[in-house]
């Protein structure tokens, strides 16, 4: 009983606190609804660029590939603190000078209408297909496993999941569509500081719990009797090798955290340069500390398995199977108020960013360009709410996945990559034309869609075939025949996105506009940078570098 009031009044807090903070808002004008009225400070962007990206996807989906194959898939935490620099000092001043609400419109300024709506719904359909029913799944999956949810209603796991489906979809469409970014932001705020607190309490109480009530006995027994566990080089058969950390993954971290709408609409919120690069930057600064709570609790997890103190059934469900064992019941509730405040994060800054791009770059450009601001707002809110009914009915059909974590990065590439390399392309050249771009969108997604879901699996399937009939059984040996079948996805991100980069290029130099591109300064907000942002950003690059050597 304890746990469920603590999980209703801490859920109940930060409801309140949201309320409060966005009274004073108009949330009748584009910017007051999209961008919170551009009065976001370096905490609250912080808070919120957290939130958004640390959810159950990440928290459950990372801790069950570390509890697979420990700290080396850290990669998709520490390396995003370098991305997050990048972002601060080259992409961010750019955004604001042009007072952008969303990322397409850049490139309706720099190309045309079209490239940008192209853009929009390409990033709707990643959201919608991919991004929010993963969210959702991922999230229904902890909730359900903590709480017992199905012998708590006396359902079966199937009927559980669709119900925490449809709770936490309508919970966080409440935040998102009917309270606008300023609700999000506030609220993710106020869920970083719990989740900061709630997700380091799962590590500390496992080690103390391994190492019999010592923390550091407990981590001294991991490293000596898992050490492979504590190895961050990834081989080959690795679902992150080491040398895709020099290739594609340094790209989807720079389009995650510098060009992707759902991200980067928290910074585009500042009141200034100077509060968007300081909050970039302590974001960085934390996110270092991401493996902490989405790779130790995996790898201890994997050591209690071993030892069969718990049970885990597959690897997604090891954080919510450790939870239940090592947290104190007192703390239950708590932190499941506090993960679900993280699920309700992801999931509504997502929606939201959804409900900006239709209602900003499709409704307003295409179907009624004479909208007043309240009206668009309006058709926004409606597209949000049937974009999650979507998202709640396709989530419970992700329950076959191996990996969510994986899957969701994969399918990612579909949109990341060559949305990624239009924008670079837009920055770094002056003339190159619109049909460039369009043709780079199209043959990025399409050779992608290509790669990874018709020649991938026809060469995986041969290779192990021949593999089985050479009278190969051994697992890893298996994997290895599999991972060497055909290039690792992230190289073949990397690879496209050089190709996709020199079609555009050879397309402006042969047919470039006739008037060079010129930025415009929309003169929003003061685009005076922090005089720290260099040796801030260069001192967090260092503590990455430091920590893989120190794990290698």
């Amino acid at each position: 009983m304890l746990g469920v009031l603590s999980f209703i009044g801490f859920t109940l807090i930060v409801a309140i606190v949201s309320w409060s903070a966005t009274r004073k808002t108009n949330e009748q004008t584009s910017d007051g609804y999209f961008l919170g009225g551009r009065s976001l400070t370096a905490g609250v962007i912080a808070g919120s660029l957290l939130l958004t990206n640390l959810s159950t996807e990440q928290i459950v989906g990372l801790n069950g590939s570390a509890f697979s194959e420990g700290i080396l898939v850290m990669a998709w935490e520490t390396l995003a603190a370098i991305a997050m620099v990048v972002t601060a000092i080259f992409l961010l001043p750019r955004y604001l000078k042009s007072g952008l609400i969303t990322i397409p419109q850049f490139l309706a300024e720099r190309f045309d209408v079209s490239t940008k709506t192209l853009t929009s719904v390409l990033f709707l359909s990643g959201y919608a297909i991919v991004l929010l029913p993963t969210i959702l799944y991922s999230g229904s999956l902890a909730i359900s496993g903590m709480f017992d949810v199905p012998g708590l209603l006396g359902v079966s796991k199937g009927a559980a999941l669709w119900i925490c489906v449809w709770s936490i979809g309508i919970i966080g469409s409440i935040y998102a569509v009917f309270g606008g970014l300023k609700a999000v932001a506030v609220s993710d705020s106020i869920n970083a500081i719990g989740l900061l607190i709630g997700g380091l309490l799962i590590p500390i109480f496992g080690l103390i719990f391994i190492g019999d009530g010592s923390l550091f006995d407990g981590f001294s027994i991991l490293q000596d009797k898992i050490p492979t566990h504590f190895d961050s080089i990834g081989g080959s058969s690795a679902s992150v090798p080491f040398a895709t950390i020099f290739t594609g993954m340094m790209l989807v971290q720079l389009f995650y955290w510098g060009t992707n709408q759902q991200i980067i609409q928290r910074a585009l919120g500042a009141k200034n340069l100077q509060e968007g690069q300081k909050g970039l930057l302590l974001g960085a600064f934390i996110k270092i500390l991401g493996p902490i709570i989405v790779v130790l609790p995996g790898i201890i997890a994997y050591y209690m398995s071993v030892q069969g103190t718990m049970e885990v059934g597959a690897p997604d469900e090891a954080y919510g199977q450790l939870v239940r064992k090592i947290l104190p019941k007192e703390f239950i509730g708590f932190f499941a108020a506090v993960l679900f405040g993280a699920i309700l994060s992801s999931f509504n800054s997502v929606l939201n960013s959804s409900v900006t791009l239709f209602g900003i770059d499709i409704y307003k450009e295409h179907i009624n360009p004479k909208a007043e601001e309240n009206v668009v707002v309006k058709y926004g809110k409606a597209f949000g709410i049937l974009l999650a009914i979507a998202a709640m009915f396709i989530a419970p059909f992700l329950s076959s996945l191996e990996s969510i974590f994986s899957y969701l990065q994969q399918v990612n590439g579909v949109y990341s990559i060559p949305i990624l390399t239009i924008i670079f392309v837009g920055f770094v050249t002056k003339k190159v034309p619109a049909i460039a771009a369009k043709i780079g969108l199209l043959t990025g997604s399409i050779l992608y869609i290509i790669s990874e879901f018709v020649l991938r699996p026809n060469f995986v399937s041969k290779a192990l075939e021949n593999a089985k009939s050479a009278g190969v059984v051994d697992k890893e040996a298996l994997n290895l025949v599999k991972a060497e079948a055909y290039p690792h996805f992230l190289h073949v991100m990397a690879i496209l996105f050089v190709l996709n980069t020199v079609i555009m290029l050879l397309i402006g130099k042969f047919k470039p506009k006739a008037v060079a591109y010129e930025q415009k300064e929309s003169k929003q907000v003061d685009i005076t940078p922090w005089k720290h942002t260099k040796p801030v950003g260069i001192f967090i690059c260092i503590i990455v570098i430091l920590i893989y050597i120190f794990f290698s």
